[in-house]
């Protein structure tokens, strides 16, 4: 297996984008990273496309063939990837994977959404949840984090303080990213007195409906600084699968998969979580 290298990166502005199309979204990130990378269409051998359900936003499947058309990048192999909220990162595991095995030199790796065309875009999102046994019987995503984060305070005495950091932590990134759909800090006390979704979580502690694309292109890390000085090494990547359905979890407040590809991918880069400085949840 070889190491692999990114070169290239790029991302569109993300929010209610009603001027920008799911086509027009994917092909500003894909243009953007391959000008990053200072490559030419040419020289692209794969592309890998995460997306969730452009079918239930946007009423286009085969979404693969579309972009690849879309953008100038017939004939390469296009890849549609699907995982929920992971579509985007296994869509780069596998632009890694091909390039790793020797599969492919030059790939793209890509995440695209537009999420804001349809009226309500809840009962979309609630297919990434168990069809049968929770989405059928009202379960909306904010409501089952929402039993997770209280089954969370029950056992562990977690503060309804706490959990409102992590919407701060996360809104004071934003406000250094010109492309984030809401670019502003906030405090605890606003996150914890903005409109109440699903107790105990409000409005501000939950995920917007979005439209956005980014990507990346990668290489053998043998040939990165052909292309830059400053390629970023992958010194990992692992994935696992587990329980979709809560009641079926040993642990409500455990995601036992997350669990078991941190470890591999631990293993894999030599080190401990005591080797990490900044870690993206």
């Amino acid at each position: 297996m070889r190491d692999v290298a990114i070169i290239g990166v790029s991302q569109t502005k993300f929010g209610e984008l009603w001027d920008s199309s799911f086509r027009d979204l994917i092909a500003e990130a894909g243009l953007k990273a391959i000008i990053d990378a200072d490559i030419g269409g040419d020289d692209i051998e794969a592309m890998y496309v995460g997306n969730m359900s452009s079918g239930l936003f946007v009423e286009q499947e085969h979404i693969a063939a579309l972009i690849s058309d879309h953008v100038g990048l017939n004939p390469i192999p296009t890849t549609r990837v699907e995982a929920a909220c992971a579509s985007g990162g296994l869509a780069l595991r596998q632009g890694i994977m091909a390039v790793a095995s020797g599969f492919h030199d030059v790939v793209i790796s890509a995440g695209v959404e537009k999420m804001t065309d349809v009226v309500d875009a809840t009962p979309a999102i609630a297919t990434a949840s168990d069809q049968e046994w929770e989405a059928q019987q009202g379960a909306t995503f904010p409501s089952l984090y929402a039993m997770i984060a209280k089954r969370h305070m029950y056992e562990y005495g977690t503060t309804r303080e706490q959990l409102a950091q992590f919407s701060v932590v996360n809104h004071k990134n934003a406000s250094k990213n010109p492309n984030a759909q809401f670019p502003f800090e906030v405090s605890v006390d606003k996150v914890i007195n903005s409109t109440m979704v699903a107790d105990p979580l409000t409005l501000l502690d939950c995920s917007p409906v979005s439209d956005g694309a980014a990507a990346i292109v990668m290489v053998p890390a043998e040939d990165a600084k052909k292309y830059t000085d400053t390629p970023i090494y992958v010194k990992a990547s692992a994935q696992a699968s587990g329980t979709l359905t809560l009641h079926d979890r040993k642990d409500l407040t455990t995601i036992e998969s997350t669990k078991v590809a941190s470890r591999k991918a631990y293993e894999m880069a030599g080190v401990t979580t005591k080797d990490i400085d900044l870690t993206e949840v």
